[in-house]
């Protein structure tokens, strides 16, 4: 299944979840065809199965369509309790920056405020000159969990879907002893979207192809066969430090291409057009305004 969070056009304030239908005919409107299902992802999630069950009726049911071309698409999730990103997480990026591939996890965080939609804008800040664009595999947790096992950790996955981690270089790697929370988390530096793919739905999520294009052109252009921490040891590995939530957010790290490291270094500016795509999951597209 395809699960999205959206508003029908002129009601911008209503979030609704939906799935997408298989034919493409739109997205069915899970709280119309249930009104007892919750208004967002993060409520949805915490029902557990139920949710689930519901949408699969739903989806088989072919009530309830609302089409493309009434609704806006919104992140998959808002509001979760954490967004969890790894760092260094592509053999292929640690081999760009002649850096040492990590033995352990490299993690960091963006705050929940910096998510935005797959095709709303990434707003460019008067803090920062140097504003970069990280294709990255996102998963969402479906339950909650502390010390998960490696051999149950998939179990705990609501589905995947594809992020941007856009990165100021000059707060990350320059200002004040390296800041990297603020360097990540500007507002609107965390475009998710188009949809939360549940795993069922991929023949198999570490063998994808991941691409970034600016202005039309590939700046980025790798496998998640590259990632040398998959999805289970990231949760198996966070769960040892922190409860984990019905839709938090994981970002599994970017493969190489990055502006920073590229000779002269290459930085967004107004006006460019980013696009994120992963094969099986989809493409968000944002413009830097």
């Amino acid at each position: 299944m395809r699960l999205v969070q959206f508003c029908r056009k002129g009601n911008e304030g209503e979030i609704r979840v939906g799935v997408e239908h298989e034919q493409g005919h739109g997205v069915i409107d899970l709280k119309a065809f249930d009104p007892s299902m919750p208004p967002t992802m993060r409520g949805f999630l915490e029902l557990g199965q139920k949710g689930m069950d519901c949408a699969q009726r739903a989806l088989s049911s072919d009530q309830c369509i609302v089409p493309h071309s009434d609704i806006r698409l919104l992140s998959p999730v808002t509001g979760p309790d954490k967004v969890v990103c790894v760092g260094m997480n592509y053999k292929d990026h640690c081999l760009e920056q002649n850096a040492p591939i990590p033995t352990e996890p490299i993690i960091f965080s963006k705050f929940p405020s910096a998510i935005t939609g797959p095709y709303d804008d990434i707003m460019l800040p008067n803090k920062t000159q140097k504003v970069d664009w990280e294709v990255e595999l996102a998963f969402v947790i479906g339950q909650k969990g502390k010390h998960i096992k490696e051999e149950e950790a998939l179990s705990y996955v609501a589905g995947f879907t594809v992020a941007n981690d856009v990165s100021a270089r000059d707060w990350q790697m320059e200002k004040n002893g390296k800041q990297w929370l603020l360097g990540k988390t500007f507002d609107t530096f965390c475009p998710l979207g188009p949809a939360l793919v549940t795993t069922a739905a991929l023949k198999d999520v570490h063998h994808l192809g991941v691409r970034c294009l600016v202005n039309g052109g590939v700046v980025q252009d790798s496998n998640t066969n590259q990632l040398i921490f998959k999805t289970e040891k990231l949760i198996a590995w966070v769960s040892q430090f922190a409860t984990l939530y019905p839709g938090d957010v994981f970002l599994t790290g970017t493969p190489p291409g990055v502006g920073v490291f590229r000779k002269p270094p290459v930085f967004l500016k107004r006006g460019d057009v980013v696009e994120c795509q992963i094969d099986e999951i989809g493409s968000i597209r944002n413009t830097v305004v």
